[in-house]
This record gives structure tokens, C-alpha cells and sequence, in this order.
């Protein structure tokens, strides 16, 4: 497997990306990989993810950066800029690649971002897997990912870094921005057959219930993972996803 970084000027946007590929003239199959919340392009799930894909699919896969994650310049987080991001994302495979079949593959935040982009322009996935996709973004951030303390100090005007392995500087703008943002009473059924959620019973930021009354209301196909946490570093429970992604993408 071949890797290659890359940035995606278009559109008012620099995104820096990541290609996992076998020979970039071959190139039929794309997935677009969307990181979670303080991920970015090196993502190692991703890189064990395009292995696979390209094993089994001959799948090239493509990771990028998310604004203010990585390396991006940008300093404030909007929800606007993300959508910008993966529009230029899309628009950018369509043409370096001669429009090839599009697959997505997104995460926690990423799944978040992803399905408010369907909802609002219509799906570019032929099929989409989101594993531990976070449907209530405000209720995750608030109760399980940025402190009471720091809580008060948004609420306050004031900057705070949140995350994990990397953090991102959030305003209370942001907030009010995913608060606005309400996925669980949106209709995603056209897009049921098209949709797998894979979700870790063990999962601590994002509850396995939310995930399933989501999908069961939206009659979409939904795997809970045995013991796996929010990140699946279980590296059992990456493999189990990754093999029903897989075969999810290759049905008929």
C-alpha cells in the first residue's frame, strides 16, 4: 500500500489530505474517510481501514483533515467551514479521479458532520458506515466530553481546548451552532438501505442506546460491537467493524 499526502485547494478551502492507494491510474473506488472530534489525516484507524479495503475491494481510501484538526489553519470551528470541507472533498475525487464509485466511511464527529450533510444536500455515498456516530453533538459535548468547569467558561465569552489526543479551541458560538443542529428528528429513511451504524456496547462518550433508537427509528442497519469503547481500541473489535463495513460496501 502506497500513501500519499496532498492538499485540496478549491473553493475558498486548503484541506490537507491523505490517499492510500495501489496505483493511482487504477483508481475506480474511493472511500472518504471522515475522522472524529480532535482526529486528523495520520488517522491510524483509517490507515488499517484503506489496507483492507484495498485488499479486498481494490478500495483506495482518502483521509482529511477536518477545520482546526491537524494542521489546518483555520482558527475558529464552524459548522459551515466543515460543510464547506467536505463539499471541496467530493468535488475534488469527482474530478482528479473521472468520478469514481463513492464510498464514506466516517467516525463519532465525523458521522455527526456527514449526516447533516446528507440531510441537507442528498447523499454523494453510494453506501455510508458510521461507526459511534454522535447524533446529538450538543448533549455528547456538554455532558460528556468538555468539563462543568470549562463549560463556564464558554458561557463566560472565553476560549477553551477541548479534546483528546489533540485538542481544538471551542467558543460558546460553536455551541449555540450544535445546539441549533437537531439530526434525531430529521427523515433519513430514503437513505435507509444505505446506511450501516456500527456502534461499541462499551462506547462512554457517545451511549450504544442513542445510537440504536436512532437507527431502529430511521430503519437503518445497526451492529453493536461486544466490549468495544468509543474509539474501538480493542484491536479485535476494529477488526469486526472493519469486516462488516467491507462486506456492507460489496453487497448487492
Amino acid at each position: 500500500m502506497k500513501a500519499l499526502d496532498y492538499t485540496v485547494s478549491r473553493d475558498g478551502c486548503n484541506i490537507s489530505c491523505k490517499l492510500y492507494y495501489e496505483d493511482r491510474k487504477a483508481i475506480r473506488t474511493v472511500a472518504l474517510f471522515g475522522h472524529g472530534f480532535g482526529g486528523h489525516k495520520d488517522n491510524k484507524a483509517a490507515e488499517h481501514f484503506a489496507q483492507r479495503a484495498l485488499d479486498k475491494l481494490h478500495m483506495a481510501t482518502i483521509c482529511f483533515n477536518w477545520p482546526c484538526h491537524g494542521d489546518d489553519v483555520r482558527k475558529k470551528l464552524r459548522l459551515a467551514d466543515c460543510d464547506r470541507y467536505l463539499a471541496a472533498m467530493i468535488g475534488d475525487i469527482r474530478a482528479r479521479f473521472g468520478d469514481p464509485r463513492l464510498f464514506g466511511y466516517a467516525t463519532s464527529f465525523g458521522g455527526f458532520l456527514f449526516l447533516k450533510y446528507m440531510r441537507e444536500h442528498g447523499s454523494p455515498f453510494e453506501r455510508v458506515a458510521l461507526r459511534c456516530p454522535v447524533i446529538d453533538l450538543y448533549e455528547s459535548m456538554t455532558k460528556n466530553i468538555i468539563s462543568p468547569e470549562d463549560l463556564q467558561r464558554l458561557e463566560k465569552g472565553k476560549e477553551v481546548p477541548v479534546g483528546f489526543d489533540r485538542k481544538v479551541n471551542l467558543d460558546k458560538a460553536f455551541l449555540e451552532e450544535i445546539r441549533a443542529v437537531d439530526l434525531l428528528h430529521q427523515d433519513f429513511t430514503p437513505y435507509m438501505d444505505d446506511v450501516l451504524i456500527l456502534h461499541g456496547t462499551q462506547d462512554e462518550i457517545v451511549p450504544i442506546d442513542s445510537a440504536q433508537r436512532f437507527a431502529d427509528e430511521q430503519l437503518m442497519e445497526f451492529v453493536p460491537v461486544a466490549h468495544a469503547d468509543h474509539r474501538f481500541q480493542d484491536p479485535r473489535a476494529m477488526d469486526e467493524a472493519i469486516k462488516a463495513i467491507l462486506a456492507f460496501f460489496q453487497r448487492n
